[in-house]
């Protein structure tokens, strides 16, 4: 567990760091918002372990980005979010053991803040990008889909507690990123990206006693957004 909270700080402290190291290139003050939406393929790491296919949902939420300066050929920001995701599980049952079917969605409030990189024109034209930082997923709501009927029988490696057992922990954190493209217009920012989300906490208490040593999200996105500038560096020469 210790190692977990480990790589979670040190990727706060890596996003804390970023602004500071700014201001020695060439200085921008531009704040872009936005929206974004798109397709979340989502597995969850058990131990001991359930096999799952990648069980598909959607993601939508606002964007947020600030760019503070370009240093040789890298545009350095920061971007912070506030999304919706549907996350969860499908479990795949042999059909030789069972003929249940199940699956689980999760609903969750996503709050990640991230260093973003680019490289490109940064008014009019391409730029590819990427970007990482740390994650906090707050837990709202969940619905399981059983089969009918439903054995719940034990499977091969005889897990089933699984069934019925509610979110026990419902803030969660993580560490995110990502890459894509962005293209930029007279009327603003299309951007295309896939990034993925590893979870570093647990749905589900992780004591000895308890049936799950490990319970987190990991979750592949592909999303599409679209920002406009609010504020812009007044600089001719940028292009």
């Amino acid at each position: 567990m210790q190692h977990r909270y480990f790589l979670f700080l040190i990727s706060s402290f890596l996003f804390i760091i970023f602004p500071a190291k700014a201001q020695v290139g060439e200085y921008r003050s531009d704040l872009a918002v936005g929206v974004s939406g798109g397709y979340v393929m989502n597995r969850m790491d058990f131990s001991p372990s359930i096999k799952q296919d990648w069980k598909p949902g959607m993601t939508l939420g606002l964007t947020a980005r600030y760019t503070c300066e370009r240093y040789f050929t890298a545009i350095c920001a920061v971007q912070a979010e506030l999304n919706y995701a549907n996350l969860g599980w499908k479990e795949n049952i042999e059909p030789e053991y069972s003929t249940d079917t199940y699956s689980r969605d999760m609903h969750y409030v996503q709050l990640p803040v991230f260093a973003r990189m680019a490289w490109g024109r940064e008014r009019k034209g391409l730029q590819f990008f990427i970007l990482a930082g740390p994650q906090l997923n707050f837990f709202l709501a969940q619905t399981e889909h059983y089969s009918s009927p439903f054995n719940g029988l034990p499977r091969p490696n005889s897990v089933n507690m699984q069934y019925g057992k509610d979110v026990e922990n419902r803030f969660e954190y993580g560490i995110t990123g990502g890459a894509g493209l962005e293209l930029s217009t007279a009327i603003g920012h299309f951007q295309l990206e896939g990034r993925y989300y590893f979870g570093l906490s647990d749905i589900w208490s992780n004591s000895k006693k308890d049936p799950f040593g490990r319970s987190a999200n990991g979750a592949i996105y592909i999303r599409m957004s679209y920002l406009m500038d609010l504020i812009r560096t007044k600089d001719d020469s940028i292009r």
